[in-house]
C-alpha cells in the first residue's frame, strides 16, 4: 500500500496532538495517509499499554487514516542503533511516502528527539540500494521520501512554516479525547500529570490559534525543515 504521507510518532498520541490536522487536511485532498507508533507508551503514568493501544485504534478511526502499525522499540529505550534504523526502512520502503512527518527535533520529553533523529537518518538510509531488507520473505526497493518534516510538540519553535487546519480543528480535538486515560478526565481517580490537565487543553488550543494568527487564519500547525525550502515565486504572483 503506497500512501502519500507517513507520520510518525514516539509514542501513540504524538501525532494526534502535533499534526493531526494537518493530516485530516491532507485526507479531506484526497490524500492517503498513515501513521507509525514507534513505542507502546508503557511508560505513561496513566493507563497501560493496552487501553493505549485501543486509545491508538479509536483515533485512527476518527481521523480515518488508511493504516496504523505500531514498532514496540521500546518507550523510553529505543535508541539509534542500526536494528531499529532497519525497523523504520521497513516502514519507509513499504508504504513509499512523498512526505514523512516525524518527531520534534528538541523537545521536553526526552523520545521525541532521539525519535527525531531515528526518522531522519532511516529516511535517508532507505534510499541506499546497498542496505536490504527483507519482509515476509521478500527483498524491499530502496525509497527515499522526497520530503521529511518535523512537527511542533511541547517546546515552543519558530516554525519554518504553518498550515491551516481551521476547518479541522474540532476532530484533530476529538482524536486527542480518544485517549481517554491521557488527558482530561475530570472523573478519573489516576495521579494527575502535566498532560492531564484542563490547562493542557487549553494550551493545545492557544498553540494551534498562534500558530494560525502568524498565517491569518484561526487554527494551524507549524513544522520546521532540515533542508531550505524550495519556493517557486511564480507561485506567489
Amino acid at each position: 500500500m503506497k500512501l502519500d504521507v507517513l507520520a510518525f510518532g514516539a509514542h501513540p498520541d504524538d501525532v494526534e496532538l502535533a499534526c493531526s490536522g494537518t493530516m485530516l487536511k491532507f485526507i479531506s485532498e484526497g490524500k492517503s495517509v498513515g501513521i507509525i507508533d514507534l513505542t507502546k507508551g508503557e511508560l505513561g503514568t496513566r493507563g497501560t499499554e493496552h487501553t493505549r493501544k485501543q486509545e491508538a485504534a479509536d483515533a485512527a478511526g476518527i481521523l480515518g487514516i488508511s493504516a496504523r502499525e505500531n514498532l514496540d522499540l521500546g518507550d523510553g529505550t529505543f535508541d539509534l542503533s542500526h536494528a531499529n534504523k532497519l525497523r523504520v526502512i521497513e516502514m519507509i520502503r513499504k508504504y513509499q511516502p512523498t512526505l514523512v512527518l516525524a518527531n520534534a527535533a528538541n523537545d521536553r520529553h526526552v523520545d521525541h528527539p532521539r525519535a527525531a533523529q531515528l526518522v531522519t537518518e532511516a529516511a535517508f538510509l532507505s534510499g541506499l540500494t546497498k542496505i536490504e531488507t527483507i519482509v515476509d520473505g521478500h527483498k524491499q526497493i530502496a525509497f527515499r521520501p522526497a520530503h521529511l518534516y518535523h512537527y511542533i510538540q511541547h517546546y515552543h519553535i519558530t516554525p519554518d512554516f504553518v498550515v491551516d487546519i481551521t476547518p479541522h480543528f474540532a476532530t484533530k480535538m476529538r482524536s486527542i479525547l480518544a485517549y481517554k486515560t491521557q488527558f482530561y478526565n475530570p472523573d478519573s481517580e489516576e495521579k494527575d500529570t502535566p498532560i492531564s490537565s484542563k490547562r493542557f487543553l487549553d494550551f493545545l488550543e492557544a498553540r494551534c490559534r498562534e500558530m494560525g494568527e502568524a498565517i491569518g487564519v484561526e487554527f494551524g500547525e507549524g513544522f520546521t525543515s532540515n533542508t531550505p525550502l524550495n519556493y517557486d515565486l511564480a507561485s506567489l504572483l
